[in-house]
């Protein structure tokens, strides 16, 4: 190559090499700062042209260096060539504060944001504020969207950043006024808000708080059913359904939805057994929606429900089972034996089966369920798993897991299918077979369904508990027998033979499991001295700590229900409350120890 050449491609090559060099001048520079070797970093930034050290991916880097070498007026100089060379950028201003606050002059600083926003472009709110978070200055922020509302004349505007703001400041009264300010023009918000409030109101206080600022509004404001529908929500979240079904009401006739919004509250009190709420509801629909499209799933509802009231009032009322089967009879009269009413059928079969011990109509009611023309697959292998439980308590295992392994098969990694399986562990647990139980439940931990993952992971602990040094599980096996003699129904069996698991083996891990099984039977059976007595044994003691919070809410429940103690009821739900603040009981001993100490109930 000639000199002509090679001198023309050199000068070609030169800007191109002069920039990779300016490159990795910088690179080194923020490597150097980031070591926190501030003075090489603040050489290397100084030897850059002076709109290149103001560069926006050059000031933050070039600045942290100067700062760090306690080099205020620098700083100061650096950001305001920043501002003469970008003036329309507002959060330099921002920037220059936050030089004045690190050399230690808060009032400069605090001048500086003042000026801010005193001077803020309207389209420059969030970035703004933005740079005021990034600072950990989330009250600047908020002045800054404050300020943004008042350049937009809109009381609305930027509701959504400042409740998160508010939330993550925990300032719960400001954040109860925008939540409230940001629905009540636009109702596409409310599941935000929703999200925001589930998140942010965990003390009951502010629950109640804002249940009071809605119950207002709901009266000021009928016009508006957005208040109406978070209310709603807040009452479900409390677990006071009888407010919840007011609201659902109102909800039901200004959308004329036809009870659907009722219906579905009794459905949420009965998952959490407020049975007389859940009650309630379904009535109502029943009553004021004869012949539309939700008459005949409230009538069936509204029976079982009543019959999970009477099976859940100890002890249980056989007079009130039959006449819960009259019922049951009247409503296939009325609605006839279709598809449709296939759980009037399948109920009629579990009370028969498992309360007044009739298996053989049972089993007839639930064959008729599955040799039903047009059924869907889902009921009809619903009643599959009915029948085999109905199996398992004539003590035919092999008809039961028969049945069980189709329904899993047929539904697989479905809710259904999921609950077959479970009963098809448990099956096995009965049989003693705890190493193919356990391999039925370690698929089940990981189920979509939370009920039945939970019920899975409980049989799993237990399993695995009382296998760790007694490998054989001989007092496991004993301890499975009573629970198999509990789900047959055979309540004096299953308590004699917790008796003599207790006697048998003395200072096992079983042992607080056995006592709180014991005083659940003896609920059931009318014994409440006996179970509160039985249930101390395990409040007394310190090293039945897992089962603690369970004995005491369970006790409340026996002194309220059973006992009518309410003043004892009322003392034990505190402690569950005091002295487990973390228990599942928490949010139900709440509500009933205010109900107790006679709170208004709205």
């Amino acid at each position: 190559m000639g000199k002509v050449g090679l001198a023309v491609l050199l000068l070609a090559a030169g800007p191109v090499v002069a920039q990779v060099q300016e490159d990795s001048q910088v690179q080194l520079a923020r490597e150097y700062e980031r070591k926190g070797e501030h003075e090489k970093a603040a050489f290397l930034f100084g030897r850059l042209r002076n709109d290149e050290q103001t560069a926006p991916n050059i000031l933050p880097d070039y600045l942290a260096a100067l700062q760090g070498l306690k080099r205020p007026k620098d700083a100061e100089k650096l950001v305001r060539r920043a501002q003469k060379q970008r003036p329309q950028e507002a959060t330099l201003g921002v920037t220059l504060g936050q030089v004045y606050a690190q050399a230690a002059d808060e009032l400069a600083a605090r001048k500086q944001w003042e000026r801010v926003l005193t001077q803020l472009p309207p389209e420059q709110v969030v970035a703004v504020a933005t740079e005021f978070q990034k600072l950990a200055l989330p009250d600047w922020a908020i002045l800054t969207y404050l300020r943004g509302r008042e350049l937009a004349r809109s009381e609305t505007e930027f509701g959504p950043q400042l409740i998160q703001l508010y939330t993550q400041q925990a300032q719960t009264d400001k954040l109860m006024a925008e939540t409230l300010r940001l629905v009540q023009d636009d109702e596409r918000q409310l599941p935000f808000v929703r999200n925001m409030l589930q998140n942010s109101l965990q003390d009951d206080k502010d629950f109640a708080t804002l249940e009071k600022e809605l119950l207002s509004l709901v009266q000021k404001n009928p016009e508006r059913p957005v208040y109406s529908e978070l209310l709603l929500w807040l009452q479900v979240q409390r677990r006071d359904f009888t407010g919840a079904l007011v609201q659902a009401k109102a909800l039901d006739r200004r959308g004329r939805t036809e009870g659907q919004r009722v219906l579905e509250v009794a459905e949420i009190a009965r998952r959490n057994k407020d049975y007389e709420s859940a009650i309630e509801g379904y009535d109502y629909v029943v009553r004021e929606y004869r012949n539309r499209p939700y008459y005949a799933l409230a009538r069936q509802r509204l029976v079982q429900t009543r019959e999970d009231q009477v099976r859940n009032t100890y002890p249980v009322n056989p007079a009130q089972l039959r006449s819960l089967l009259q019922e049951y009879e009247q409503v296939l009269t009325d609605l006839g034996r279709t598809p449709d009413t296939a759980p009037v059928l399948r109920s009629m079969a579990a009370l028969r089966a498992f309360q007044l011990d009739e298996k053989e109509p049972a089993m007839k009611l639930l064959n008729e369920v599955i040799a039903m023309p047009r059924a869907s697959l889902d009921v009809v292998d619903q009643a599959k798993i009915d029948l085999a439980d109905i199996y398992l308590l004539r003590a035919e295992p092999w008809e039961a897991t028969l049945l069980y392994s189709q329904v899993e098969k047929s539904h697989k990694d479905t809710p259904l299918g999921y609950d077959a399986k479970l009963r098809n562990a448990r099956l096995s647990y009965f049989a003693g077979d705890f190493k193919l139980a356990q391999s039925h439940l370690d698929i089940l931990k990981q189920a979509t369904s939370r009920e039945i993952a939970n019920d899975a992971m409980q049989l799993s602990l237990l399993i695995t508990d009382n296998t760790a040094m007694d490998t054989a599980g001989v007092a496991l096996r004993d301890y499975a027998v009573v629970e198999q003699q509990v789900f047959q129904n055979k309540l004096p069996e299953a308590l004699r033979g917790l008796d003599a698991l207790l006697a048998k083996y003395p200072g096992h891990a079983l042992q607080d499991d056995a006592w709180y099984l014991k005083a659940q039977l003896q609920r059931r059976t009318g014994d409440y001295p006996g179970a509160l007595s039985t249930l101390e044994r395990i409040t007394g003691n310190p090293k039945y700590d897992v089962l603690s919070d369970d004995a005491l809410f369970l006790a409340a429940l026996i002194q309220q229900e059973n006992v009518q103690d309410r003043e004892k009821a009322q003392q034990l739900y505190n402690q569950v409350i005091t002295k487990y603040p973390g228990s599942i009981y928490v949010a139900e001993a709440r509500k009933r120890f205010r109900q107790l100490r006679g709170d208004a109930v709205n």
